[in-house]
């Protein structure tokens, strides 16, 4: 099960403190883009020796911008029903720390792409933001951010990369290893990653 696999694009999912209602979920992802870069630009967390403390603020930015338990039910989904409150608070967990960490790992590799911010739909509570990244070589790699609005703030609760809906690839390797050899053995295998992780970066 590849749930590791890291995404480049998913470098500019969402992040920092939450804006005011007035802005637009586009205007949200630009401030909030920003900000996270300029946690990476910054001489003071640069470095090793800075490791812990950026990552701190950039995984403080990504709790308060991602609807953490929406999208882990919808990378669930059929299987979400079943499960018990405490199952869900835990797999909630185990699912948000595999994203954060993946988002980590593939963010501090930013190296000056340029980000353009294409658009947006809203509808009612709903909302698309179209992004796109261009590399070095001067390719396009379109993002699509589903968003949600829950008390003023608009939480991402999906990132399409390329046509190539995150959430979605997350249910498929879900749905197989549940039909195949159970719910047990998935939480087995985000516990077993959680844990190579944690180690990895004991050593780090």
């Amino acid at each position: 099960m590849s749930v590791g696999r890291p995404i480049f694009a998913f470098l500019i999912a969402v992040a920092i403190a939450a804006p005011a209602f007035s802005e637009s979920p586009k205007d949200q992802i630009k401030k909030t883009t920003d900000q996270i870069l300029s946690i990476l630009t910054n001489p003071l967390y640069k470095g090793p020796s800075k490791a812990e403390e950026r990552r701190r603020l950039i995984r403080k930015a990504i709790d308060e911008r991602f609807d953490w338990e929406g999208m882990a039910q919808r990378a669930l989904g059929i299987h979400w029903a079943k499960r018990t409150v405490e199952e869900r608070k835990e797999f909630v967990g185990l699912f948000e720390d595999l994203l954060a960490r993946t988002y980590m790992d593939k963010i501090e590799g930013y190296s000056g792409e340029k980000i353009v911010y294409a658009g947006e739909t809203i509808d009612g509570d709903k909302a698309r933001a179209f992004v796109k990244i261009i590399t070095s070589r001067n390719k396009e790699i379109p993002i699509e951010y589903r968003l949600q609005l829950k008390e003023s703030q608009w939480l991402v609760y999906d990132i399409s990369i390329e046509g190539v809906s995150l959430v979605n690839n997350y249910r498929t390797q879900f749905n197989s290893i549940i039909v195949k050899s159970g719910y047990e053995d998935l939480v087995k295998r985000l516990k077993e990653k959680q844990a190579y992780d944690d180690k990895k970066e004991r050593r780090s």
